[in-house]
């Protein structure tokens, strides 16, 4: 399935943005889920499950933070109570039957209040819905294998810039001109692909995740997805994109020495649109009764 340009004139017509299946791609809406310099929290949702996850996380901080500044303030009270100088003669007592209790029947308090909230949003995660369309992802050294198994097509999906798009890693200018053709900013180096999971807004998403060779983790931060993928092993994550809009992640399991060059990309777009793509993507891409083929977004003219 793997294939690589070996030239730069197949290199210039891989990076061609033409025809009716990749300019429905390219219209795909802003570029989000993207890291951005100076950003310290989490992106901004795009799915129900990356909404309950971050409020979770700071229902979980707030919890957290009570439990900090308590201990702090006990043990201020102790620096200054109970230092030699102002209690020379220490006492000499072992239990406290009140406080052992208190400092029992707390903790499981709160640890039933965190589990309260936490675990429906686990079940909600985990318990995969009927879906309206299912991928098949596959994890490779180093790039993504998806198939539309009921649509019968399949294609990978590249780092702009990796040696099977013409590249060397690095940004050069050819590269960061391939990243605006292809719809992108130069910015977006080592985020964007050379093709993306197109899907519809407001459908639900199933994804079947899988390793070829080692673990692999498919995540993208923006829907509080990430499943890692496993070979042998399929293993099943679901969103539903409240959105449209282009979202990135990346491989999130050490998976060797290219693991850092293998981001994800998925582009949410309208229902019409997604029809047209469809359309035009059962007529170029290669059926999978011949087997998964190598599929690009562009196409030479």
């Amino acid at each position: 399935m793997r294939t690589k340009s070996l030239t730069s004139g197949l290199m210039a017509a891989f990076f061609a943005v033409t025809g009716a299946v990749s300019a429905v791609a390219q219209d795909a809406g802003e570029l989000l889920g993207a890291p951005h310099s100076g950003g310290i929290g989490f992106q901004e949702p795009a799915t129900e499950l990356a909404r309950d996850l971050q409020w979770l996380d700071g229902m979980l901080n707030w919890i957290i933070g009570v439990i900090v500044l308590f201990v702090v303030l006990l043990i201020a009270v102790v620096i200054v109570r109970f230092n030699r100088r102002t209690n020379p003669t220490p006492s000499t007592f072992t239990h406290n039957t009140p406080i052992e209790v208190a400092w029992t029947i707390v903790p499981i308090l709160v640890l039933v209040v965190i589990g309260a909230y936490s675990l429906p949003v686990l079940f909600k995660q985990q318990e995969i819905p009927d879906g309206d369309i299912y991928i098949k992802v596959t994890g490779n050294q180093w790039y993504w294998t998806y198939e539309y198994v009921d649509e019968g097509f399949g294609f990978d999906s590249y780092m702009i810039g990796q040696p099977a798009t013409g590249g060397d890693y690095t940004r050069t200018p050819e590269i960061e001109q391939a990243l605006v053709d292809a719809g992108y900013t130069a910015d977006q180096f080592l985020l964007a692909t050379d093709t993306q999971v197109v899907v519809p807004v407001g459908k639900t998403i199933v994804m079947g995740v899988t390793g070829s060779d080692v673990i692999h983790s498919w995540t993208i931060p923006a829907f509080g997805v990430k499943q890692d993928a496993v070979p042998g092993r399929v293993a099943e994550l679901w969103f539903k994109a409240e959105k449209t809009g282009t979202f990135f992640g990346q491989c999130s399991e050490l998976c060797g020495k290219d693991h850092a060059y293998m981001p994800i990309t998925v582009k949410v777009v309208s229902e019409e649109d997604y029809e047209a793509w469809l359309a035009g993507a059962k007529d170029e891409y290669a059926a999978l009764d011949t087997g998964p083929q190598t599929i690009r977004l562009a196409s030479a003219d």
